[in-house]
């Protein structure tokens, strides 16, 4: 780790830090510490005194780091590192917890290493992406900061009466929020410039009682390209043109091209100053940068500069991927389960089907026969389609699934991701209400 990765979180690690600058750069011992204390953002040293604990972990104001590694074929395969330092109202888990985060633009593939870092283990293909998604990252944060939105999964209320023929006319690149104090659902919608028929949503908004307005800030998708669109029900009396006002109050969107964060050659490591234990700096490793390898359990596939896919060290036999098949497919045609339960299991079926391709000899099965066996489910021969007219009869099947699978291969982490996910799908169809879907 560098020296220009520190970022103090005492006076003890400013005084610290100041030491190694000093013996390390020959700088004097008062520059270094205003310099130390600067890193630990403070304004001098006199300011850390008065700013900063004694000792003890953390900043009094909170912040959080966001790291993507980067290599570009086109530089002759440069590498690098892009970390952006973001400074919070209040801890980043405070703002919004970690399950949720996955759902918000920019933070789909970070993973949390520390409280306060978060790194990406895919490889960007090169430093302007690695930028533009830091900064991405960041616009979403502020906007949650300064709205109070939370990101909902419950997709289906951006349609009127949950009806998905019924959208709001040329949305793009929506996303779905809620006002955890009222429960009000918000659709955010960030179309190109001038692309929605305005006369199309006005139609579409005097039919079902919603409103949408095009507000003045840029936006987190793609500001000055796209415009930021706000929709919600306005019949439940909620301060629509409130929250308006808060997002056109926010500051300028950060953008890749006014880049603020550290660059770094190379593939070193960034570990944060919150990382304390080896385990915490295990996880600040992007798993792009670790070629996998077989274990006992598992082996890698598809490796594409952290796209580390795994599957189970062993085979099921090709009658054994049709039977799963018959059953996933079966499930999937059913009313008699949540789309929850449907989302899963159609993921599910394709991480089958990867695996089954892996499987099989040389052609033992291609072209339309390798495909029936996992999609194609509309033929009227399944042998479980009866028994899947029923609720009681769909959970008889996720356990059969299950027992297959748990029969087929060996356990190991790929196995149980998948398991997890036939096992996320019973607990829903057993709580699903009578008429639902």
């Amino acid at each position: 780790m560098v020296i220009d990765d520190l970022r103090p979180t005492t006076l003890d690690g400013v005084k610290s830090l100041a030491a190694q600058l000093s013996k390390e750069r020959g700088i004097q011992h008062l520059k270094a510490l205003d310099f130390a204390a600067r890193a630990a953002n403070c304004e001098n040293f006199k300011h850390a005194r008065h700013t900063l604990p004694a000792r003890g972990t953390g900043l009094q104001h909170p912040y959080v780091l966001l790291t993507i590694y980067w290599t570009d074929k086109d530089r002759r395969w440069q590498a690098g590192r892009e970390t952006l330092r973001i400074e919070l109202a209040r801890p980043i888990l405070d703002t919004c917890n970690r399950a949720l985060l996955k759902e918000v633009r920019g933070f789909g593939n970070l993973r949390m290493a520390a409280p306060d870092h978060f790194v990406c283990d895919t490889i960007s293909p090169n430093q302007d992406y690695a930028r533009e998604r830091l900064t991405t990252a960041e616009r979403s944060l502020r906007f949650m900061e300064r709205t109070g939105l939370m990101p909902t999964r419950d997709f289906r209320r951006a349609y009127p009466n949950r009806q998905a023929d019924d959208k709001l006319p040329g949305n793009d690149h929506s996303t779905d929020w809620v006002d955890p104090a009222t429960g009000q659902f918000i659709l955010v919608d960030e179309p190109y410039r001038r692309a929605p028929d305005d006369a199309e949503r006005a139609d579409w908004m005097a039919r079902t009682g919603w409103r949408v307005t095009k507000t003045s800030w840029p936006g987190m998708y793609y500001p000055h390209s796209c415009e930021l669109h706000v929709a919600t029900d306005v019949r439940t009396g909620y301060d629509f043109d409130g929250l308006v006002a808060k997002i056109e109050a926010m500051p300028a969107p950060l953008l890749a091209k006014d880049w603020a964060g550290v660059t770094a050659a190379g593939w070193e490591t960034f570990v944060s100053p919150m990382a304390k234990t080896p385990q915490d700096h295990r996880r600040a490793r992007c798993r792009g940068t670790i070629y996998p390898s077989a274990t006992k359990t598992s082996v890698p596939y598809s490796y594409n500069m952290g796209c580390d896919r795994r599957r189970p060290n062993g085979t099921m036999p090709v009658e054994g991927h049709i039977d799963v098949g018959s059953i996933i497919k079966a499930v999937l045609r059913t009313g008699h389960r949540p789309y929850g339960a449907y989302r899963r299991l159609n993921s599910l079926r394709s991480t089958l089907e990867d695996w089954f391709s892996l499987e099989i000899g040389r052609g033992q099965m291609e072209g339309p026969e390798f495909f029936d066996v996992y999609y194609h489910e509309g033929e009227s021969e399944n042998p479980y389609v009866e028994r899947a007219s029923s609720k009681d009869g769909v959970l008889g099947l996720l356990a059969e699934l299950k027992a297959k699978l748990q029969a087929a291969y060996p356990d190991s982490a790929p196995l149980r991701a998948e398991l997890h996910l036939v096992t996320t799908s019973i607990r829903l169809v057993e709580r699903m209400k009578p008429g639902a879907d």
